[in-house]
């Protein structure tokens, strides 16, 4: 059996675990509320995670994650041993019930193979010369963002949820979703920019250019290029990708392929993201109405309620779950396929690549993770199905913006940090601290300790010949 087969295949059981190790991201407070049985939650969870296959076509993790390490130092090898110190690290902490990252443990692994194939074979080296130092600093950045974004917006959504006047809740969720109509409306304008630029390829006489500074006029020429066709996507909502690559063929480069450009141009759209988020806010419009205005309202009419939304709001987080935990291994697939030759670029990667990722995600969900939906949903505080509803909501807006914005979060981390801030709303003695800390410590350890197992597996491949 060839390397790459090894590689494909450890990266879809790598997949497989991450699926039931951050099962407990979209359904531990679904199984502590009571809302779902356990074997429902994750059923429920692995149909949304699949879900997400035909909502996030850009891939823009993926991307992010086969760029960490520069093109020259990805290797097979280097690649096989980043996948088997993250699936052991994964393994630990799932037998553990510590919910560690699954994304930061690939990206770790992946970096620590690279610096390891690097300085072993080249002198002279620094890291920024391996890895794409900036990446990787956003990332680590994240690992404490994402988690206080998401505290935040559950903290945010619980207050508005609290609002006594349904009309002025009512009011507050108009404005909000307003906003984030436009912003991710403009995150998808920079997308398509992002994508035309690599058409382009502008991201690649960028790198000429910082290394050899003849090229600099190249790179200054298609930057111009790029500026002149940027104000064009303006046109977008009218005459759709294939009209935009058009006009910018006629208008600033007549070389360029259009198949190409309305792909690229198409994919940046994120309409499907934008309509679901106005549906899922519509729901809580028309619940709120219907059971305080409608109906009398009553404990138990509430109580019904909120459970009933929270299978949406789980539904909420395991799409993004799966929209931005599987985009990892794609990356970590394509970043494969290239430095065997099977393909030149990022953008040609093959259809089944992100369908094997949907689907083995989806069963290892299905698979469960008990000991760690054990602490997520019962440990760091007790949730009810309106913090509940609270916290879910908060994390899907949270991983829904960062996968816009193209930057591998960890679910795990997000879920947690909306957690603690719906339990914070009530009472800050509410979170049990203690816990939390202790999962902070894993979640700092997580990317210096997958990089030193993916040292190790580097020189085990090494001795064994790979």
């Amino acid at each position: 059996m060839s390397l790459i087969v090894v590689i494909i295949i450890l990266a879809l059981v790598f997949d497989y675990i991450n699926g039931f190790h951050d099962a407990a991201n979209s359904i531990a407070t679904v199984v502590s509320t009571k809302v779902l049985s356990p074997f429902q939650a994750v059923a429920w969870a692995a149909m949304f995670n699949f879900v997400a296959f035909f909502i996030f076509k850009d891939h823009a993790v993926a991307n992010t994650i086969s760029k960490t390490v520069h093109a020259q130092f990805i290797t097979l090898p280097v690649i096989l041993s980043g996948l088997v110190a993250a699936i052991i690290w994964n393994l630990l902490t799932w037998w553990y019930g510590i919910p560690s990252s699954s994304s930061h443990t690939l990206i770790g692994g992946f970096a620590g193979a690279a610096l390891t194939h690097a300085f072993s074979t080249q002198t002279g080296l620094s890291f920024a010369d391996v890895v794409e130092s900036g990446m990787i600093l956003k990332i680590v950045a994240f690992i404490f963002l994402a988690p206080l974004l998401g505290m935040a917006l559950s903290m945010f959504v619980s207050l508005v949820t609290l609002v006594e006047n349904t009309w002025f809740r009512v009011s507050l969720i108009i404005l909000t979703s307003i906003f984030t109509w436009f912003l991710f409306l403009h995150l998808q304008e920079g997308k398509m920019e992002d994508n035309i630029a690599s058409v382009m390829q502008v991201d690649v006489l960028h790198t000429q250019a910082q290394l050899d500074p003849s090229t600099t006029a190249l790179y200054e020429q298609a930057q111009l290029k790029l500026d002149e066709a940027t104000p064009l996507l303006a046109l977008y909502p009218k005459i759709g990708a294939s009209g935009v690559a058009k006009r910018i063929i006629h208008d600033v480069d007549p070389t360029l392929d259009e198949a190409k450009l309305t792909k690229a141009i198409s994919k940046g759209d994120n309409s499907w993201i934008r309509y679901g988020m106005m549906v899922f806010a519509l729901i809580f419009i028309i619940a709120y109405v219907y059971v305080e205005k409608v109906k009398t309202p009553s404990a138990f009419s509430m109580a019904k309620m909120f459970k009933r939304l929270q299978l949406v709001s789980s539904a909420a987080v395991s799409v993004g779950h799966g929209g931005n935990d599987a985009q990892k291994v794609m990356g970590i697939i394509a970043a494969a396929l290239i430095a065997n030759g099977d393909i030149s670029d990022f953008k040609d990667m093959p259809t089944w690549v992100p369908l094997a990722c949907y689907t083995a995600i989806s069963l290892g969900t299905l698979s469960g993770g008990w000991k760690i939906i054990k602490t997520m949903g019962t440990r760091i505080t007790k949730v009810s199905p309106l913090e509940g509803v609270c916290a879910e909501s908060g994390g899907a807006i949270t991983l829904y913006l960062t996968e816009q914005m193209g930057i591998p979060v960890s679910t795990t981390h997000t879920i947690t940090g909306s957690i603690i801030g719906v339990g914070a709303t009530k009472r800050l003695s509410a979170v049990r601290w203690g816990v939390t800390i202790r999962l902070l410590w894993a979640w700092i350890i997580t990317i210096p300790i997958s990089a030193l197992l993916a040292a190790l597996a580097y020189w085990g491949c090494h001795l064994l010949g790979l």
